[in-house]
């Protein structure tokens, strides 16, 4: 398994607390221990996110939690400017992050302007750990020497 696990830099509170299911469970699960998962079919090895009861592919219900190496690429992004999100202290950058295993994930990035941005620049994962007891998967450029 790829460790994926980068240590926190912040504590936030307020932002919204994500609906748990069935399907879901295990991501956040993961993600409270620094971990990035996605579903992999166990019929026919197909990675899927957003997580769900069936393959997409082949319709199977059968599924295992696999490991992702929390690299990948900007996809696109917004910047969220008005009304400021519940638990941001300034206007979120909200990405579509296109993951190395092929996959792609809705998320944040962090530490940088939108302005300076590049779609296809590298993309590493981190935790942001939440007062509420859950812990969000954010995005930065990689750390030097990554």
């Amino acid at each position: 398994m790829t460790e994926t696990s980068v240590a926190s830099v912040e504590v936030t509170r307020g932002r919204p607390v994500p609906k748990v299911n069935g399907d879901t469970e295990f991501f956040w699960a993961a993600a409270r221990e620094h971990r990035l998962v996605a579903q992999r079919c166990s019929a026919c090895g197909q990675l899927r996110h957003p997580p769900g009861p069936i393959c997409p592919d082949c319709q199977s219900l059968e599924w295992e939690s696999a490991e992702l190496s929390g690299r990948g690429t900007l996809y696109s992004h917004v910047t969220v400017y008005q009304p400021l999100p519940p638990g941001f202290t300034e206007p979120p950058i909200v990405a579509i992050v296109a993951l190395d295993e092929g996959i792609r994930l809705v998320s944040n990035v962090t530490g940088v302007d939108a302005d300076d941005l590049v779609i296809g620049e590298p993309l590493e994962v981190y935790f942001v750990d939440q007062d509420e007891g859950w812990s969000a998967p954010q995005f930065r450029r990689p750390e030097t020497g990554a």
